[in-house]
């Protein structure tokens, strides 16, 4: 099939990621993912969830919204407190994923909070948000440690996502969203940068698919997260 953007089925979207872009944040990142664009700032305090109070263990979790006109007819402002259900379950994907890398017995009883915020949606936006973020958290964590507030990197490996489906018959890496709409199946996998799995997200719109399928969109979205991977490294190397 002809994709929209030119691309071949195993090729990523051209991206992006700058650096230093909220001046207070402990870490902030703008990451561009073809059309889709977000921020991602992270923002440490000095308190943990009661559960986790006297273990002498950190938290990490994530918020995620999308502005109103980040999507191609405006979406009403979300509240803080009632966010709608898909955003629930993508900032909990963020805040799992990012605890999954993270050894959160290095940071101290301390909440570091990750925000991401769409600017532009086309596609993408929950696995760019995690690729971002990572970014952001190495980039915070550094500065802590140079802070002297702790003393190693608690951080056990890159993290990163990236989405593929099936559209027309055809697997495909990193959807757009007219894509996405259109997709028989679609799935999000998250990965460190050791192959492990963090997690798979993976639904079968019109019919079921097979584990031999299954295998060969995890092997595709490998190629795909490799590439991000690389981006990620460059960013924090030149900061």
């Amino acid at each position: 099939m002809q994709r929209i953007d030119g691309r071949s089925n195993s090729d990523p979207r051209e991206t992006h990621i700058s650096t230093n872009i909220q001046e207070y944040a402990e870490g902030s990142v703008l990451i561009e993912v073809g059309s889709t664009k977000i921020i991602c700032a992270v923002s440490i305090e000095p308190t943990v969830p009661l559960f986790l109070r006297s273990t002498g263990k950190g938290w990490i979790t994530a918020e995620y919204s999308m502005l109103p006109r980040s999507t191609h007819t405006r979406t009403n402002r979300e509240s803080v407190d009632r966010p709608k259900g898909r955003s629930q379950e993508i900032q909990r994907l963020i805040g799992r994923s990012l605890r999954a890398i993270t050894d959160l017995s290095l940071i101290g009883e301390k909440t570091i909070y990750i925000d991401c915020d769409v600017l532009q949606a086309d596609g993408g936006t929950r696995t760019a948000a995690i690729t971002g973020s990572y970014v952001a958290l190495q980039h915070a964590i550094d500065k802590m440690i140079q802070n002297n507030i702790i003393e190693n990197n608690p951080i056990k490996s890159q993290l990163a996502a990236i989405s593929v489906g099936i559209v027309e018959d055809e697997i495909l890496l990193d959807l757009c969203y007219e894509e996405d709409s259109k997709a028989d199946v679609d799935m999000n996998i998250v990965m460190t940068n050791n192959h492990e799995i963090v997690e798979i997200q993976g639904t079968a719109e019109k019919k079921p698919f097979s584990i031999n399928t299954t295998n060969d969109l995890i092997n595709l979205a490998v190629k795909g997260i490799d590439y991000l991977f690389e981006i990620q490294k460059t960013t924090l190397t030149n900061i």
